[in-house]
């Protein structure tokens, strides 16, 4: 997930996102929490939780979560980042930024994006959950890691 907002564009996560992220064996999030408590129930909530900050982030918040994320998920390489830039060019700088990655989840935009770059780097915004902005709809991913690939990707689009 990405981009949630909460409690500014949302007083809590979708109850389907709740599910899913107590299910989940890692939780990742790209950035603009906005308030700390999120950080705090998702922590609680989750097995393991990979998160940065992004630019709706303060101080509180950039003191406990770095601006990239580097973890290993069964053996697949994956990076977090809130901002990537504007899309002309994506690919290329992502390339360029994350060499020793994977998979680069990222947020920012709110707009769902499933690419892969020239050397193979998969790249992956969830939108958000919460504000959809131009969207048609409120988003999330899931995905498998397993033996060193990444399976399974899925939009889900949240009831309005």
């Amino acid at each position: 997930m990405a981009d949630t907002h909460v409690p500014k564009r949302a007083r809590v996560l979708p109850a389907e996102l709740w599910e899913q992220a107590e299910a989940a064996d890692a939780v990742v999030h790209a950035g603009d929490w906005v308030e700390v408590a999120l950080l705090d129930e998702l922590e609680a909530r989750s097995r393991r939780l990979i998160g940065v900050w992004g630019n709706n982030d303060g101080a509180e918040l950039r003191s406990r979560l770095p601006e990239v994320a580097r973890e290993e998920l069964a053996g697949v390489r994956l990076a977090v980042v809130h901002e990537t830039g504007q899309a002309t060019g994506r690919e290329q700088r992502c390339d360029a930024a994350f060499p020793d990655a994977d998979v680069l989840v990222f947020g920012h935009s709110h707009i769902p994006w499933d690419t892969v770059t020239p050397r193979g780097l998969r790249l992956l915004n969830p939108g958000s959950p919460t504000d959809r902005r131009r969207q048609p709809h409120c988003t999330y991913l899931t995905a498998f890691a397993t033996a060193g690939e990444l399976t399974d990707v899925e939009l889900h689009r949240l009831p309005r």
